[in-house]
């Protein structure tokens, strides 16, 4: 999975600037990115969300424990990798069909729950996930960005800069090597 933001969406982090420099060091800008990632991974469903950034998933090479998945609603989109092994107990808190209830869309009702009815900031709801995961969630009604990993790093997830300044998360750190060059990390795990 790849998703790309510009710095309308996420401030280029500091951990991410390259050593003993004030400016990043990538060497491939975003949309470049994008086209290699999609040339790579045919068939692949891409979205690409104006001047803010682009999502971009596939399946292939996907690992058996750690399906990829997209979905969108009410202008939140989210790509998850993963599972969560309390799906059942928290479709039914936050009232999803257990029929049709699946990662990502638990995801995005927990993030929407969170943001407008609840008075606790939209990452609280990551404390009641529990599982093997990896996301990126984008609210284009707010410009906010979630983006989170299991704590114990199961799922891989990477940042990286690339070289006009967009933030970069996948989980295939050799997508990002070439196109962000020293600043380029595994992303933190949710403590």
């Amino acid at each position: 999975m790849l998703a790309v933001f510009s710095g309308g969406v996420v401030e280029v982090p500091a951990e991410l600037v390259a050593a003993g420099s004030r400016t990043p060091s990538p060497k491939t800008r975003a949309s470049e990115l994008v086209g290699r990632f999609l040339g790579a991974s045919e068939p692949a469903v891409s979205v690409q969300l104006g001047d803010l950034g682009h999502l971009a998933y596939s399946h292939t090479n996907q690992a058996l424990l750690r399906p990829r998945s997209f979905a969108a609603k009410d202008e939140v989109f989210c790509l998850f990798e993963g599972v969560l092994d309390n799906l059942g107990r928290l479709s039914q808190q936050h009232g999803l069909s257990t029929k049709g209830a699946n990662e990502v869309l638990l995801v995005i009702e927990a993030y929407k729950t969170l943001r407008d009815r609840a008075p606790y900031p939209a990452s609280f709801m990551l404390a009641q996930l529990t599982g093997s995961y990896a996301f990126v969630l984008f609210d284009k009604s707010t410009n906010s960005l979630l983006v989170a990993s299991d704590p114990e790093g199961k799922v891989p997830l990477f940042w990286g800069i690339t070289a006009d300044g967009c933030v970069a998360f996948s989980d295939d750190i050799d997508m990002l090597k070439g196109s962000c060059g020293k600043s380029l990390a595994p992303f933190p795990q949710d403590l």
